[in-house]
């Protein structure tokens, strides 16, 4: 592991030249020329309540440092280890949020692969204006996510295109079978369809990038999305998204996710 050099000057100050304490870590998972030492203390000198570290690997992340882990930066290429290696960041940075960083925003990730990823809660290109990249990170530091157009240009390529493949169809609902305690289950409600699309919104998915993976108009998702906020009596998509998550960590996960999940990789494949 190697940590990245931090000037005690600028540490001691912020950027109105008052005492600033350090509270969080914002750790980079990527090799050491992946991130150049200018964003490093441009990251710093925007947010001065953290520090940054940097580690090659995934499995050198699992371990403690200084102060808390908010956010962590995941080299793309190193996706296929999140999923190894989740537990025990769970673990030991229970508040931190995972992003993966890619080097254009292209062809190094499906976004297949980023939406039905556990923890990962978006992409962050290197190639974006360093205000917009900034922007992105304080985003994501709130609890946001952030996933570039540029994931879904493959699919809006080849749907411009007329390409064709196997039908996959959502329309038939089709209901889960009652739990042996009989218990009221909201879900029951739901068409396949609309459990993809919970699916997606609980991942953080706006309507856009829905509709664009799905092929449908966002009018179209909009509907959806007002009939799951109805079936499940839920006010807006916050709550609905948190009745899902609620389901599944609840011990419905096949129930729920083989459903909408499977779904959602036969599409955006």
């Amino acid at each position: 592991m190697y940590r990245v050099a931090i000037p005690s000057a600028r540490r001691a100050n912020g950027a109105d030249g008052s005492a600033q304490k350090t509270c969080k870590t914002l750790l980079i998972v990527a090799p050491a020329d992946f991130v150049s030492e200018s964003l490093i203390f441009a990251i710093e000198r925007e947010f001065h309540w953290i520090t940054v570290d940097q580690v090659s690997t995934l499995a050198d992340a699992c371990v403690g440092f200084d102060a808390p882990v908010s956010l962590i930066l995941v080299e793309a290429k190193q996706l296929p280890e999140v999923a190894a290696q989740s537990e025990r960041l769970a673990l030991l940075h229970p508040s931190a949020q995972i992003m993966l960083i890619q080097e254009d925003g292209r062809q190094e990730v499906s976004i297949r692969d980023v939406v039905t990823a556990r923890n990962v809660r978006g992409v962050l290109p290197m190639n974006l204006k360093l205000d917009v990249w900034l922007s992105v990170v304080r985003l994501v530091l709130r609890g946001g996510e952030y996933f570039p157009l540029s994931l879904f240009e493959p699919i809006i390529e080849r749907r411009r295109a007329g390409a064709t493949g196997p039908a996959v169809s959502f329309d038939a609902p089709q209901k889960p079978q009652a739990s042996q305690e009989n218990e009221v289950d909201d879900f029951d409600e739901l068409t396949e369809r609309e459990l993809q699309i919970l699916a997606m919104v609980a991942r953080g998915l706006q309507n856009k990038l829905i509709a664009a993976a799905l092929g449908l108009s966002e009018h179209t998702v909009k509907i959806h999305l007002h009939n799951i906020i109805t079936k499940l009596g839920a006010h807006n998509r916050t709550e609905a998204a948190a009745v899902y998550h609620k389901r599944r960590e609840s011990g419905g996960e096949r129930r729920v996710g083989d459903v909408a999940v499977l779904h959602a990789q036969q599409t955006l494949s």
